[in-house]
């Protein structure tokens, strides 16, 4: 219908030029909004305040000449004009169930696009420390992150998914001395307890392992414990392993695969990181001062210049952030999404400036980011501070062992990555409608329901002559949900141009509540089988949809509850 009206719209303009109400070069861009309330049509456009300056008339009077110079359209019952110069259109029945149709033949498809024309597209989400299991807002990370480079497959880009391990620096040594201090029979109260260890009960399972001589397989390598307490190297690097194995099936579990995982480690090892170095200097934006060498980040837009390599040796954090950039820029992805909680906001303006400062093509603003906010978990109205395993935080685990994996996926995507959110473990967990997750499931799950008793009373489900009757399909209620429907393709492109994939969970709960409201209000098994059939084809159009878009969230679409 936005189609139709946009052509109409188009078609307007054009006689109005021509006739000389308008200007030849104007070219406006014609807004078209669904209206939120239906006594105001089906569709809106601000297109005659827009152009009234231009024009030199009054709104009204020019709303009234674009509606005079509409072409005739069956789409549409009426078009009137509202307050100072809005333009309403009413779509008639037969229009507005046209995408009944296209959703039954498109299935699967629907609401999917071709805008990205198969660019490839690289996405960083999670990228844990491997120094302890993965926490609430590593889960929100993974929520937001996976339905993203859902989002962007829907919208027609080839995703790369991406794992970065901080697999080198302080924090692994941390994580090595806390492991040899469990080996020793040391509790976190012991006055020799690492300044900065770990704390974790994991911590006492990784000495178990290790000194048990087990075997663990993380990524492509296993690694098998050597079990002598003096050697701090194997310690670390079965302390890693261990612990990206558990990241791994944590991730699994909630239904997120990545296609390629790196190692900070990788850098050192393969010399990118001072070559890198050689380059920064080279390229004239480094000096040393206090011992320690610096880049010239000031001249790229940063409020200081940061520190490379410190005086007593070893090189700051950025740095190897800004060589393994450097590596995805070299591996093609002229498109990279980073997808991080929001304490790496400082980090973005840095990066970004040795990217520059390295005279290398890239361009300004590259990479992008998408940050996300802390989550609060809560449960009786108090919050939940910490886990039994993890001892110091909520852990992913926990949320998916309490709520399930559907529940934890959609109330951690449910809200924009701006925005804080509080993840309430008793709100997941309940089945009622106040439940969004339970609320849209339940819409997909009562039209199968609907659909098998039809084929129990043998009024099983005809869609030809559904389809064939649409036109039938004429209470309020319907024509809404219609719309509703209609807007998903377009919702799919904005959203993803957006990167913000609660969009999706946002446009869902929406989809579930005018479905359920016209389901309660209007009875579907009537006798007659034409409006029947054409009740059940709006009924297996929205549980379709309702499909499409879990299906981006990640999120299942069961059909008995």
């Amino acid at each position: 219908m936005k189609e139709t009206i946009l052509e109409l719209l188009t078609a307007a303009l054009d006689t109005l030029k021509h006739q000389g109400v308008l200007p030849a070069d104007v070219a406006p861009s014609i807004k078209i909004d669904a209206t939120k309330d239906k006594a105001h049509g089906d569709y809106a456009t601000n297109l005659a305040l827009m152009l009234a300056k231009p024009a030199g008339k009054p709104p009204r009077a020019l709303a009234e000449a674009l509606i005079d110079a509409l072409p005739e359209s069956s789409a549409l019952s009426r078009v009137d004009i509202a307050g100072p110069g809005f333009i309403n259109f009413f779509a008639n029945t037969e229009a507005a169930a046209q995408v009944i149709t296209t959703i039954f033949e498109q299935g699967d498809a629907f609401g999917r696009n071709q805008n990205g024309n198969n660019e490839q597209v690289q996405v960083e989400f999670v990228s844990a420390n491997p120094t302890g299991p993965l926490h609430v807002g590593h889960g929100r990370g993974a929520a937001i992150g996976d339905s993203l480079s859902r989002l962007l497959e829907a919208s027609g880009y080839a995703v790369t998914r991406e794992f970065y391990y901080n697999d080198a620096g302080a924090q692994i040594d941390n994580l090595m001395l806390s492991v040899a201090a469990r080996v020793k029979g040391l509790e976190p109260s012991d006055p020799a307890w690492p300044k900065d260890g770990y704390r974790g009960e994991y911590i006492k399972d990784v000495a178990r392992a290790y000194m048990s001589g087990e075997t663990v397989t993380a990524g492509d390598r296993a690694t098998t414990a050597k079990g002598d307490p003096t050697d701090e190297s194997a310690i670390r690097d079965f302390a890693v392993a261990y612990l990206r194995r558990e990241q791994d099936l944590d991730l699994r579990a909630f239904g997120v695969e990545f296609d390629v995982y790196f190692l900070e480690s990788a850098l050192y090892r393969d010399h990118k990181v001072d070559e890198t170095v050689k380059a920064l200097v080279s390229g004239g934006h480094t000096y040393e001062s206090d011992g320690a060498l610096w880049l010239k980040t000031t001249d790229f837009g940063d409020d200081k210049d940061r520190v490379m390599r410190k005086r007593e040796g070893g090189y700051t954090y950025f740095l190897p952030d800004v060589a393994y950039h450097l590596d995805k820029w070299n591996r093609g992805f002229t498109t990279v999404i980073n997808e991080q909680g929001a304490d790496h906001h400082s980090t973005i303006t840095r990066v970004r400036a040795g990217l520059q400062a390295l005279n290398a093509g890239i361009p300004q603003n590259w990479p992008d980011y998408v940050l996300h906010q802390m989550v609060l978990v809560t449960r009786s109205g108090q919050e939940v501070k910490i886990s039994k395993r993890a001892g110091s935080y909520v852990t992913l685990r926990d949320l998916i062992d309490e709520v399930g994996r559907d529940a934890t996926r959609y109330f951690l995507v449910a809200r924009a990555a701006t925005s804080q959110m509080t993840f309430d473990i008793d709100l997941a967990r309940s089945q009622t409608n106040d439940n969004p997750v339970y609320y849209i499931q339940y819409a997909h799950a009562r039209v199968c329901s609907v659909l098998r008793k039809a084929e129990r009373d043998d009024r099983a489900f005809d869609s030809s002559e559904g389809l064939a009757n649409l036109a039938l399909l004429e209470d309020d209620r319907e024509k809404n949900l219609m719309n509703r429907l209609a807007a998903w393709p377009e919702l799919v492109a904005r959203a993803a141009a957006a990167r913000e994939p609660y969009q999706v969970a946002q446009y869902l709960q929406e989809l579930a509540g005018e479905f359920h409201s016209c389901y309660n209000a209007v009875k579907v098994m009537v006798d007659d089988s034409a409006t029947r059939n054409a009740r059940l084809c709006l009924g297996v159009a929205v549980r379709q949809v309702l499909r499409n878009g879990l299906a981006i969230l990640g999120v299942s679409a069961p059909e008995e509850m």
